[in-house]
């Protein structure tokens, strides 16, 4: 048998090498633990950090989506407004514009001078065929005058096939009561083919006697 003998102070050397080597894969594992828990703790530190950052994100949008909505509801809010005021101010523009047509149709009406019962601002205007739109307004002017019932009447005069023509209101005379002032308004109904020259407005009492009258030609 042949037997390597090393001398023994190259075995202990060898020994301490590996000793040495061992010692310092020792401390590398060791640093190298530490790395890796000092890592996880900050990973944990900045994922706590970033949710903590979601949820504050994610309140603020709430609180923002929350101001939206809510902008949104008053903005309709006052769009309904706006709309419900423009109809109030359409409906005003026209009762104001009523108001002045109206007013300036007494305007014309008034008169000058005299008292009693009479009529006044007779308008008459040929409609559709065979029709005539007609206004008036009656009047009974003086102190302390008691409330007036009686009928008025309107009788047309013109040709119709190259004839004189007459035609009083279709169903006779219609009644009138009136205090100061009653507007009358309507229609007459006559043959398609009549001229139509002169208009004549008769107000009538309760006994049928002619109490007021004017007269329009055409």
């Amino acid at each position: 048998m042949i037997r390597s003998h090393l001398p023994w102070p190259l075995r202990w050397a060898a020994a301490a090498v590996m000793l040495g080597f061992s010692a310092a894969i020792a401390v590398w594992a060791f640093e190298f633990g530490r790395e890796i828990a000092g890592l996880d703790s900050g990973a944990k530190q900045e994922l706590a950090r970033l949710r903590a950052e979601v949820g504050r994100l994610s309140s603020e949008n709430e609180k923002a989506l929350s101001l939206s909505n809510t902008a949104e509801s008053l903005l309709r809010t006052e769009r309904a407004a706006q709309e419900r005021l423009a109809q109030q101010v359409r409906q005003l523009e026209g009762e104001r514009q009523r108001l002045r047509q109206d007013l300036g149709f007494f305007e014309r009406l008034m008169p000058a001078e005299g008292e009693g019962l009479q009529v006044r601002g007779l308008m008459a205007e040929p409609g559709d065929s065979g029709q005539l739109r007609f206004q008036m307004l009656v009047m009974q002017h003086g102190r302390n005058v008691a409330e007036f019932n009686g009928r008025y009447d309107l009788l047309l005069s013109g040709q119709h096939d190259g004839k004189p023509w007459t035609l009083a209101l279709p169903g006779g005379a219609r009644p009138l009561t009136l205090k100061q002032y009653a507007r009358v308004e309507g229609t007459v109904e006559h043959p398609a083919g009549a001229v139509i020259k002169s208009v004549q407005a008769r107000v009538l009492d309760a006994k049928g006697a002619v109490r007021a009258t004017q007269t329009l030609k055409l």
